[in-house]
């Protein structure tokens, strides 16, 4: 079978009806091309690992052949990230990752519809952007909503983003303060007795706030920050019988309060003020038969003008590859445990416990 070639340049805009088995692109600028395949042609790598593609570079060119599904693919993501470049970001394997599920998903969105316009710069000098569809749209219901609930698994983003929509509130004098609150919730383990005053003693359930705030301000600037008021990192106890105004709120892992606590912190609101929930309803750390306010939340409120719940799932995890293997692996333990005790139960009802016992007829006793 003769193999087709494809000419991004100038013919994408006339490209073959039939798709091509090998493609060059020419991104016609050195700099573009050496941004294009990172360190040491790490960007390059993870291409051909992740879409099965061959890919080679000749100067400004990128030489793609494969399968012609992953070929024509790989020219839109190069594509993509071009533009993203030329646009003044700086494109790492991360964001490569993450420009696969964007484009992988579909959708109107371009990849720099969903990536470019940073949030804000982190204390790195690194841009913090959305890096899925789903990102984008909890970003944007954070700037048009004042209360927004950000549920899914684990490293989807949620917290970081709006941490980033936080310290971007301040520095643009949107609000005057933030304020980081969690449960102080055991995650399964018993940590004991905590030595020292009672901040030291709920410091190791706030630690990733911190964790996240030193990473988009220096740390310097965060620690005057909190040790003027105006940063204030606090278990969510703190927040009772207080009304926030000015104020960017956020409640950081959400599905481990009560649904006493999740009224009582949503009631703290207060004028030009945002609030921002975050949460992971499979991961529960509440005693047994405890509802989650999270949840309970999410089934009262949804109907609510003012009130935006975004959902993440795991192809938006923005961390290591494997969590969203490791994510999907145990949902799908959920789900057979689920369905076997659906059977288990089916046949319990069908069949009777005991067989019942024929009552015998006893004979006269001789007298």
């Amino acid at each position: 079978m003769e193999e087709r070639t494809y000419l991004r340049n100038p013919a994408t805009l006339e490209a073959p009806a039939v798709r091509p088995t090998s493609a060059k692109v020419d991104v016609q600028d050195n700099q573009t091309a050496l941004a294009l395949c990172g360190n040491q042609n790490e960007n390059l790598k993870l291409m051909e690992r992740r879409l099965g593609v061959r890919v080679g570079q000749r100067g400004t060119e990128l030489l793609l052949s494969g399968p012609s599904d992953a070929v024509a693919f790989a020219v839109r993501l190069v594509e993509n990230l071009e533009e993203m470049i030329r646009a003044g970001r700086t494109v790492y394997r991360e964001d490569v990752e993450q420009a696969i599920k964007v484009l992988g998903r579909g959708g109107a969105e371009s990849l720099g519809e969903v990536m470019l316009g940073p949030v804000l710069k982190s204390s790195g000098n690194r841009q913090i952007a959305p890096k899925s569809i789903a990102q984008k749209r909890y970003v944007e219901a954070i700037r048009s909503h004042d209360i927004v609930f950000g549920i899914g698994p684990a490293g989807t983003g949620k917290t970081y983003l709006a941490m980033a929509m936080a310290v971007a509130f301040l520095q643009e004098r949107k609000v005057k303060r933030i304020i980081l609150a969690r449960p102080a919730v055991e995650a399964g383990e018993k940590l004991g007795f905590l030595p020292g005053d009672l901040a030291e003693k709920v410091n190791p359930y706030l630690r990733p706030l911190y964790d996240a705030l030193h990473d988009m301000m220096a740390g310097d600037r965060a620690s005057a920050l909190v040790e003027q008021g105006v940063i204030e990192v606090a278990p969510l106890a703190f927040m009772r019988g207080r009304t926030l105004n000015d104020a960017f709120v956020i409640l950081d892992e959400a599905q481990n309060t009560t649904v006493e606590q999740m009224k009582m912190f949503l009631t703290r609101l207060g004028y030009n003020s945002k609030a921002v929930v975050t949460g992971d309803v499979t991961q529960v750390d509440l005693p047994v038969g405890k509802m989650s306010g999270l949840n309970h939340a999410r089934s009262i409120l949804r109907n609510i003008e003012g009130i935006c719940f975004s959902e993440f799932s795991e192809v938006d995890v923005v961390r290591h590859p494997l969590v969203q293997e490791v994510i999907r692996a145990y949902d799908k333990f959920e789900v057979a445990k689920a369905e076997a005790s659906k059977e288990a139960a089916a046949v319990e009802a069908q069949d009777p416990s005991e067989p019942e016992t024929p009552e015998v007829e006893e004979e006269p006793i001789a007298t």
